[in-house]
Formats: C-alpha cells, sequence, structure tokens
C-alpha cells in the first residue's frame, strides 16, 4: 500500500504510535487517527506525527493527535519516543522540538532511558486555562459526589501544556472509579479545553501512586505530563519534594521540578513494531520484517 511509515510503540504502556510525516504538505485527519484505533492491533493512546521543522534551530514539529482524533499541545511519554526514534535513525542524542505547547527538548542518556524537558508550568487559572478566577490553584472548588461526604474534592490544577487536575486521596488510588466520573470531569465547564484528570496518592515526601484519565484518550496506563503535573502540585502543595518518582500501572517515571522552573521527565521508551498507514482513512499494514 501506498503510505507513510510509522512505529507502534509505548512509553511506559502508554500506547504511542510514531507517523513520518516529514516532507508531506497533508496530516494523519482525525477519521484517520479514529479509524486507527479502532482495530485492536492499533490502538493507541497518542498518535506523535513528526513534520518538517517551522522555527529555525529546531529538529521538528511535532504534531500530537488523541485517539478521539483531537489534537493535544503536549504529551511527554510520547516525546520520548520520538527522541528513541530519531536518536536510531540519526544518531543524533539531543534535539529541540516544536509543538502547540512550545519548544520541547529531549536528550537519549547513555543508560538507555530518555529525559524530556516539558518546559515551565502554567498555574495562574487563565493559563492553565479556567473558565472562573480562583486565585490559589493549589485547590479549586470541584468535587464528586455528595456536597457534606464528596468522594473526591479540592484538586490541584496546572498546565503542562496541556491542563490538569490532581485530586489528591489518602487510600488507594485503586479505589476509585476513575473510569466512571474521568469522562465527567475532563469535559467539567470550568475546562473549557477540557481537562486530564489524576488521582495521586503521595506515599513518601519523593513518591507518587498516579492514576490518570486522559484527555481525548481515556484510562491510560502511564500519562507523562499527569506525572509532571503531579510533582509540581505536589511541591506547590507541600505534599512532596520538588523531585519524585511517579508509579503509575505502566511502571515509574522520575519527574525533577528542577530550580530554573523547568520540569525534566525521564523513562523509557520501546519500539514494538514497525508497518506502513495512509494518514487520510487510517489503513495500515504491518512490516513482515519488523520486530
Amino acid at each position: 500500500m501506498s503510505g507513510v511509515p510509522f512505529l507502534k510503540m509505548n512509553g511506559l504502556g502508554n500506547q504511542i504510535i510514531v507517523v513520518d510525516m516529514r516532507g508531506r504538505t497533508d496530516r494523519v485527519t482525525s477519521a484517520a487517527a479514529i479509524a486507527i484505533n479502532g482495530t485492536a492491533g492499533t490502538k493507541f493512546d497518542q498518535i506523535m506525527a513528526i513534520r518538517d521543522p517551522r522555527t529555525p534551530g529546531t529538529a521538528n514539529y511535532i504534531e500530537i493527535i488523541n485517539s478521539d482524533g483531537s489534537l493535544a499541545q503536549a504529551c511527554g511519554n510520547g516525546m520520548r519516543c520520538v527522541v528513541q526514534t530519531l536518536t536510531v535513525e540519526q544518531g543524533t542524542q539531543r534535539f529541540t522540538f516544536e509543538t502547540m505547547a512550545g519548544l520541547l527538548f529531549g536528550e537519549q542518556q547513555a543508560d538507555g532511558m530518555i529525559a524530556v524537558d516539558t518546559g515551565i508550568p502554567k498555574l495562574a487559572w487563565y493559563d492553565i486555562p479556567l473558565a472562573e478566577e480562583f486565585a490559589d490553584t493549589r485547590k479549586i472548588e470541584l468535587q464528586v459526589g455528595p456536597i457534606n461526604a464528596p468522594a473526591l474534592h479540592s484538586p490541584s490544577v496546572a498546565s503542562m501544556g496541556n491542563p490538569h487536575a490532581t485530586f489528591w486521596v489518602h487510600d488507594d488510588v485503586w479505589n476509585y472509579a476513575l473510569d466512571r466520573f474521568g469522562p465527567l470531569l475532563e469535559n467539567h465547564p470550568i475546562f473549557p479545553e477540557r481537562a486530564n484528570i489524576s488521582l495521586a496518592q503521595v506515599t513518601a515526601p519523593d513518591k507518587i501512586i498516579l492514576r490518570t484519565w486522559e484527555r481525548g484518550a481515556g484510562l491510560t496506563d502511564a500519562c507523562g505530563t499527569a506525572a509532571c503535573a503531579a510533582v509540581v502540585n505536589g511541591a506547590r502543595t507541600r505534599r512532596t519534594a520538588r523531585a519524585a518518582t511517579v508509579t503509575l500501572p505502566g511502571g515509574d517515571l522520575r519527574v525533577e521540578w528542577r530550580d530554573d522552573d523547568h520540569v525534566v521527565l525521564t523513562g523509557p521508551a520501546e519500539l514494538e513494531w514497525t508497518g506502513m498507514l495512509d494518514p487520510v482513512n487510517g489503513a495500515w499494514l504491518r512490516d513482515r520484517a519488523s520486530a
């Protein structure tokens, strides 16, 4: 079939498709994304489309597409997959990318882990954004359940290029029906651009257990930007240090909110197999010689 090369990858279980759209003017359509996700073999959380650079000094422009066909501003796990892909292809280990969220920096480390500088978090209500003013976004008025006994309440909110709400829980994060209330909170009117919804349990000043309902994708084994937001929100509410290991269903990520306010996310990326796909209708074929 005619089409473009793609790689089926995962970043700590977060299902990623990396598509080579360099040299092309078309894009992976929303219909194609939905069709690709509708097939058991290619279900994904995000498509990372590698495009020609738009800004001098950057390696590539990365377009990020959710499984529902909508565009995403950022995806930390997906960016690690892009870094690994281009490191293997080019032998280069450090990259500057442009996304809807701005410039991002990635590096393949000597131990095989991949570090992505996701930038400076936005903490003002109008930058996240929220639909109404909150002077302090460390704790906003939002709850799930009865007014006098809510199951969840008062999340910390931040933007890592995309909106995040972190609900703090004292018990097991698996005790909550995130699949039921996740989509309701994602689409709550307080979030005009929708939001990623996370449950966070702090077990030590440098350890967080996290589950996330990902905007435009649903329940996920790992969400890198949610892990970043959890550490940022944990540090500014004095629940955690500025560096922590975040344990997600897919495994561990390391997050550091540096003194220069940049947030660095470190973790693995894994190639599963390769193929070709049609960016218009989503038809695809797996390479016979693929891993």
